[in-house]
């Protein structure tokens, strides 16, 4: 059996005893219930994939995937495809918007080549390249099957190196010149959403280039008639090579039970294949915020997550999952650390607990 499979075999719901522990807990600590709302779902949720009632974070590791597309040749983005390799260079020497956030939030970065044109030699930077980037997905498929599947089990084999590492929470990134038309295909297949709601401006492009974009997208579909009931299809015809090892990243965590914070609409399209390889690597899934890319919320939607974060963001790299990482943490330290009534000797009594809401 393919470790493709052997991984999809192992994926599970979650917990219910501790989930159920978790949220008794929850309602007996000094607040009014449901007062720190989507913290204490949060906190349940994470003791349902942790299956312990207290759940923790001790360490917080983000995979930032890079990826060049054949498709960047069409013209869809305002940045040239020599970017790539420029910006991972500079994840591997800590100056972007990813390293500066993870710091921050006490997260390690691990930078991927999946799939960067160009040979690359950076310190730091973990070479997993499938292929020189994809072929141009507007002409013929992005990759082949065989091409797909080794990126899924790279991503797959990059999350457990994490998981044994000691990391109890991913986070996923990427970077990839061209990226957001890869998404917005794969997006527009299991969706069947219009132009209009699956496709937006990417790194900036102007009215012009996005209509290009748009007809990019359909003609890329159009060609290569990708079967939306078989993800491995979608992904090696108008996906990407960091897309297909971000959704092995995804299923390579649902299968450790360690929750994974999905970023932004790149992370968000690995999701949906993840998604429709295994319906149950969602529930070990977090959405970290939702993307001025119109397509995000399609995505959210599709995949049934709710963002905790609001704040106008379409950089990538995982920026947003760095930020909401320290949500996730903290919504495991109020269930563990907060007194309950019993414990810190207030009245649980309705009447009381009405009258002090306000100063708990």
């Amino acid at each position: 059996m393919s470790t493709l499979n052997e991984t999809i075999k192992k994926i599970h719901g979650l917990d219910p005893k501790s989930m159920r522990l978790a949220r008794e807990r929850q309602d007996q600590l000094t607040k009014p219930q449901g007062s720190l709302g989507v913290l204490e779902e949060l906190s349940i949720k994470m003791a349902g994939i942790q299956r312990q009632p207290i759940p923790e974070i001790s360490k917080k590791v983000i995979i930032v995937m890079a990826g060049d597309h054949g498709v960047a040749a069409e013209g869809v983005s305002a940045f040239p495809q020599e970017v790539t390799p420029q910006m991972v260079a500079n994840f591997a020497a800590g100056g972007a918007g990813i390293n500066v956030l993870a710091r921050h939030a006490g997260a390690e970065v691990r930078v991927v080549d999946m799939g960067v044109a160009v040979p690359l030699d950076i310190p730091g930077v973990i070479d997993r390249k499938v292929r020189p980037g994809t072929a141009n997905m507007a002409e013929g498929p992005a990759m082949t099957r065989d091409q797909a599947i080794a990126c899924l089990e790279a991503g797959i084999e990059m999350a457990e190196a994490a998981i044994a590492d000691g990391a109890d929470l991913l986070g996923t990134g990427d970077m990839g010149i061209a990226n957001t038309t890869a998404s917005s295909a794969i997006l527009t297949v299991f969706s069947g959403a219009e132009m209009e709601h699956s496709v937006g401006r990417g790194t900036g492009i102007g009215a012009d280039a996005l209509e290009l974009k748009k007809d990019v997208i359909r003609r890329a579909i159009r060609v290569n008639q990708p079967d939306k009931e078989d993800g491995i299809d979608v992904l090696s015809k108008v996906g990407g090579l960091e897309i297909g090892g971000l959704a092995g990243v995804m299923l390579g965590a649902a299968a450790n039970r360690v929750p994974v914070i999905v970023d932004g609409f790149i992370s968000g399209a690995a999701a949906l294949v993840a998604a429709s390889l295994c319906p149950d690597c969602r529930n070990y899934m977090i959405a970290s915020h939702v993307s001025v890319e119109p397509g995000h919320k399609l995505i959210l939607d599709q995949l049934a997550l709710k963002p905790m974060l609001f704040m106008n963001m379409r950089l990538g790299e995982g920026t947003g999952a760095a930020l909401a990482s320290s949500l996730v943490d903290a919504s495991c330290k109020v269930l563990a650390e907060m007194a309950t009534f019993a414990e810190a000797g207030v009245s649980e009594k309705e009447e009381d607990r009405t009258e002090q809401g306000a100063g708990i």
